[in-house]
């Protein structure tokens, strides 16, 4: 018989990772009474894997977080080693930021937070299995046979559903080296009814720097001033450290095919599927056989650690041939590999089987949150976390769940894409996705966020300040652009003529001149109050929105059209079996994802146009006979 933990809370959630520090910080942070239960709170925060922040699309991820009153990019800022701005002679659109952080660092900075946020308790407990009475769910149980209860469950389990480790042809239970397994939650999860997946990831080799021959490597230093991740927080406070590029080398890709028969991957062992933008070296080697060589990343992983980072080198062949593989390339012929990398298969749930709150359509109140929900990365897990901790304080209040749709933010095309595609492989969010990344920039999460989240209790007063200060500049900033005009003097003109720009004809506006594109901002400096104050971050946004003006109107007016479409409600009864107009795979899908809208169901496998016109029309017609009774 269990015993039950004499606490009261209103929200818990199940693991300490990147998904559950957000959940539980959201929780709290709205006033919600919560508790963080995980199976070790020295691994609060941890990196698993490569220690870095942000990306392409990630950061745009990370900074939406960010600006509706999330943790992770002010974390990262704190633990910040290697700052680094992706795509910066590209469009605004996908121009990302990358930090490569101290892994100890961040996950202390994130513990402490944790630890001294209100309303929010830590317990050390491995849970077993939900609580559940008379098929309602009332909290979860530990190994121990302690019960927790609550009104609402977030679960971020990570890779640690069924986990088993990979080396070569030897396993060992568990979600990381050094970490058990959790069966019990994934055996309930399937008696529900919930179908779930095998998914496989995989980590890399770390070397003592001592053993690295660093003149035969290139370098690169990173920013030298850094960018901070977060808006309005600090600057990054730790001394910088340079990351440096290797490859591969025909000897390398000789070593790995000779002992492909002894790859859990490609030997049969692992049935798992592993993520197509982050492969391992040997699916390198054998998929792009026309590829002399692969790039590597040699990363330091924090000032307290000689360890180095082998990024590009993931793999799960034995420790013989990861020894003889890292000798094989230049600069690293004496390397001595601290710990080897290895792959992890782990169960993960279909994501169809949730609602875009993140909910659990078979057991209101039960939210799944990151690599459970078969993503992969640090970014994703915290995006769902902040999603389904957010949407956990909701249904405790009895309110709304919170929907963040496509054209809202990133954190809405993720969240679209998971419920309504499921992910078949590791998902992984890139600009791509994104049908109106140009208005869902980084530079602008906060003024499309913010506000949200200072409505759902989220952002405090010095964020909220923040914001409205940057308002505040930025309008200014577009006034005075608007109404101060530059006239064709021959001083002007020959000023233009030096910066590499055509003379004026007629006098224009500082905002008109600045849609050159060759012109920087301090082309007009002369002409701008003295006491205006823009700092670099909104010089790029007044710059992008004034270039790219006309784009946005566009994508802003498709958007508009298509959300007037899409945005229809499906009731959500309705009896798809009964719609003989359908194909009978279309009638499947439907039934399996029951789509919020029109829009939802539209980006349903197996539904064509013709489906969706004979959907539109059944939805019509169910809507007119709600509206008569």
């Amino acid at each position: 018989m269990s015993a039950t933990h004499p606490g009261s809370w209103q929200v818990i959630v199940v693991g300490g990772g990147h998904a559950g520090c957000e959940a539980a910080l959201a929780s709290a942070r709205c006033g919600i009474a919560t508790l963080l239960l995980t199976h070790n709170v020295d691994r609060i925060g941890w990196m698993s894997c490569n220690p870095a922040i942000g990306g392409v699309g990630k950061s745009h991820l990370v900074q939406e977080i960010d600006a509706l009153g999330g943790e992770m990019a002010r974390a990262t800022d704190k633990a910040g080693l290697h700052y680094k701005l992706l795509n910066a002679s590209r469009g605004p659109a996908v121009r990302a930021l990358r930090v490569q952080c101290d892994k100890l660092a961040y996950a202390t900075a994130m513990r402490q937070v944790l630890e001294n946020q209100a309303n929010l308790s830590i317990k050390q407990a491995e849970v077993e299995a939900l609580w559940l009475e008379a098929g309602e769910l009332r909290g979860v149980r530990t190994r121990a046979g302690l019960r927790f209860g609550a009104q609402a469950v977030v679960l971020t389990t990570g890779t640690f559903l069924s986990a088993v480790c990979h080396t070569g042809l030897s396993q060992t239970p568990g979600g990381r080296a050094g970490d058990g397994a959790a069966s019990g939650l994934g055996e309930q999860l399937r008696g529900l009814g919930v179908r779930t997946l095998r998914h496989k990831t995989g980590t890399c080799p770390r070397i003592d720097d001592r053993t690295v021959n660093f003149a035969r490597l290139s370098i690169d230093p990173g920013m030298p001033d850094p960018t901070p991740m977060a808006r309005g927080g600090p600057k990054p406070i730790l001394a910088q450290m340079p990351c440096f590029g290797a490859h591969t080398t025909p000897e390398t890709h000789r070593l790995i095919r000779e002992n492909l028969d002894r790859s859990p991957l490609y030997a049969g062992i692992i049935q798992g599927q592993g993520p197509r933008y982050c492969p391992s070296i040997e699916d390198k080697v054998v998929r792009f056989a026309h590829h002399e060589r692969h790039a590597l990343i040699l990363e330091r992983e924090g000032w307290q650690t000689r360890e180095i980072y082998l990024s590009g080198l993931s793999t799960s062949l034995p420790a013989d041939v990861q020894v003889a593989m890292v000798r094989s390339i230049a600069g690293l012929e004496h390397a001595e590999i601290v710990r080897f990398g290895y792959a992890v298969e782990y169960d993960a749930v279909d994501a169809r089987a949730l609602d875009h709150s993140l909910q659990l359509r078979r057991l209101p109140r039960l939210f799944l949150a990151g690599q459970v929900n078969g993503t992969s990365g640090y970014e994703e897990a915290a995006g769902q976390g902040l999603v389904a901790g957010l949407n956990a304080v909701q249904c405790v209040r009895g309110k709304a769940p919170l929907h963040l749709s496509r054209a809202d933010s990133y954190l809405g095309v993720m969240v679209d894409d998971l419920v309504t595609l499921g992910a078949d492989e590791p998902y992984r969010m890139f600009t791509a996705r994104a049908e109106h990344r140009l208005s869902l920039r980084a530079s602008n999460a906060d003024l499309r966020l913010t506000p949200l989240g200072r409505e759902l209790g989220l952002c405090n007063d010095q964020q909220w300040q923040c914001f409205q200060a940057r308002q505040q500049r930025l309008q200014r900033a577009r006034t005075v652009l608007r109404d101060n005009v530059m006239r064709p003097t021959p001083a002007n003109n020959a000023r233009l003529q030096e910066l590499g720009s055509e003379p004026l004809e007629q006098p224009v506006t500082l905002e008109a001149l600045l849609r050159r594109p060759q012109l920087p901002w301090e082309a007009v400096h002369p002409w701008l109050p003295h006491d205006l104050e823009v700092d670099a971050d909104d010089v790029q946004e007044l710059l992008t929105a004034i270039r790219y003006a006309g784009y946005i109107a566009r994508e802003d007016q498709r958007r508009q059209r298509t959300l007037r479409q899409q945005e229809r409600s499906i009731p959500p009864d309705l009896d798809y079996a009964a719609l003989s107009s359908l194909s009978i795979e279309a009638r499947a899908q439907l039934a399996r994802v029951r789509p919020a809208t029109l829009g939802q169901a539209a980006r349903i496998p197996g539904v064509t146009p013709a489906a969706m016109d004979a959907l539109g029309f059944h939805v019509a017609m169910a809507m007119r006979r709600g509206d008569d009774r």
